[in-house]
């Protein structure tokens, strides 16, 4: 199921190790059905335009159906995929996402009493949109009769993990030598370092702090709780992160904080207020000051160039 500006790396990343396996297996393992809103192609986020075979109203008996979304997900109310998800899956159709298809799954409360991934990208917003939903940072999860990906190459790994779980471990190896594969990734890895080893950090009282900060972004801790948690004095820390990061441990934190107020402010609609909080600003007026600086317009300057 392609919506609108769908990811295409995603697409192609699910799609080829099926063919794969039918090709490794010599016979029609995997069968599929492409759909999109009105039953006309579909542009995927980098402007191709993807031939499909009918609307989504018509997919019809279904073993399986995914949902491939992209960038501005939550722009679109997705009323004709979420029947169509609804109808197949009470049909007994497994319901699955690669990217931010997952999104899509969650408002059709497909999700609900799942565990479920995301791009990290959009880990926040959904969380904020769904907050009763169990979302993991994995690569991808399989929960039963569901299954949700990062999106990314991360679609291959989790096909490449339904392929072995249907039909053997020796298949899936051999379609993933065909993708240059060399590793079949296991769900629980991460989708991207820890800050510590993003940031190229190899001290490791900095990286434990640097997780210790990106845990904790609606609460913050104190300079004086991250030092002791790491059995330094605040000023030995201060030391170290002008050291290793160039920046003070307190400017650093803003910064992490700041980031994630944006990725709520692009891909939510909670007020400014609720992500000012949600980021760790007790102080409104702060938190736009905080802001401007950081990024050289306004919270709601962002929400605009950012609105559907």
């Amino acid at each position: 199921m392609l919506t609108e500006r769908f990811s295409m790396i995603a697409f192609t990343a699910a799609l080829e190790p099926l063919r794969l396996a039918n090709r490794a297996a010599d016979r029609a393992l995997y069968e599929w059905r492409l759909h999109s809103r009105d039953g006309l192609s579909a542009e995927a986020s980098n402007g191709v335009r993807v031939g499909v075979d009918a609307s989504f109203r018509e997919a019809k008996r279904l073993d399986a159906v995914v949902a491939c979304a992209g960038v501005d997900v939550q722009a679109d109310d997705h009323h004709e995929l979420i029947s169509t998800l609804r109808r197949l899956v009470k049909s007994g159709a497994t319901a699955g996402a690669v990217c931010t298809g997952a999104y899509v799954l969650a408002k059709a409360r497909l999700l609900d009493g799942y565990r479920c991934t995301i791009h990290w990208e959009n880990r926040a917003g959904l969380r904020a949109d769904f907050p009763d939903l169990d979302v993991g940072d994995d690569l991808f999860e399989i929960d039963r009769d569901r299954f949700t990906c990062a999106g990314g190459v991360a679609a291959a790994d989790m096909m490449l993990s339904l392929i072995r779980r249907d039909h053997g471990d020796a298949l899936a190896r051999a379609v993933a030598d065909q993708l240059i594969h060399q590793r079949i990734r296991n769900a629980d890895e991460p989708q991207r370092p820890d800050l510590g080893q993003k940031a190229g950090v190899a001290h490791p009282k900095v990286q434990r702090v640097l997780e210790l900060m990106g845990a904790s972004i609606d609460r913050p801790a104190g300079i004086d709780e991250l030092a002791r948690s790491v059995a330094l004095s605040p000023r030995q820390l201060e030391r170290l992160f002008i050291e290793h990061m160039a920046v003070s441990p307190t400017r650093h934190y803003a910064t992490i904080r700041l980031e994630h107020a944006r990725q709520l402010l692009q891909q939510t609609r909670m007020s400014i207020l609720d992500v000012a909080i949600a980021s760790g600003f007790n102080s409104a007026s702060y938190f736009s000051q905080s802001y401007l600086d950081r990024f050289g317009h306004s919270p709601r300057a962002e929400r605009r160039t950012t609105a559907p």
